[in-house]
C-alpha cells in the first residue's frame, strides 16, 4: 500500500464516490484506510462516570483500492509512482503531473 497518514485522497468507488479528504489512519494488514468525512457511521456509546453516553458519528474504514491520491494541479485522482530525487532519496510522485507527494 502506497498510502500514508495525511495524504489527500479522492474516493473512486462506493456511495461516497467523488469525496475528497485526508487519511486519518491506515491498516496495512487489512489493506484499509480511514478518510475524514467518508463512510460516516453512527455508533451507540454507553456512558460511564467521566463521559456521557449517546449516539456518536465516526468514520469507518474503507478499502485502500477505492481511493486515489488527489492531484491538486489536475484536480483529479492519480496513480502513484516512485523516483529518486537529486539527493538519491526515493520519493513518491503523482503520475499525471509528476509532482513530489511527500
Amino acid at each position: 500500500m502506497n498510502l500514508k497518514v495525511g495524504d489527500k485522497v479522492v474516493v473512486i468507488a462506493g456511495s461516497d464516490k467523488g469525496k475528497v479528504g485526508n487519511i486519518i489512519k491506515t491498516f496495512k494488514a487489512e489493506n484499509k484506510v480511514i478518510v475524514e468525512g467518508v463512510r460516516m457511521i453512527k455508533k451507540h456509546k454507553k456512558g460511564n462516570g467521566q463521559e456521557t453516553g449517546g449516539i456518536i458519528e465516526m468514520a469507518a474504514p474503507i478499502q485502500a483500492s477505492n481511493v486515489m491520491i488527489y492531484d491538486s494541479k489536475t484536480k483529479s485522482g492519480t496513480r502513484i509512482g516512485h523516483t529518486t530525487d537529486k539527493n538519491g532519496k526515493k520519493v513518491r510522485i503523482t503520475k499525471k503531473s509528476e509532482e513530489i507527494i511527500d
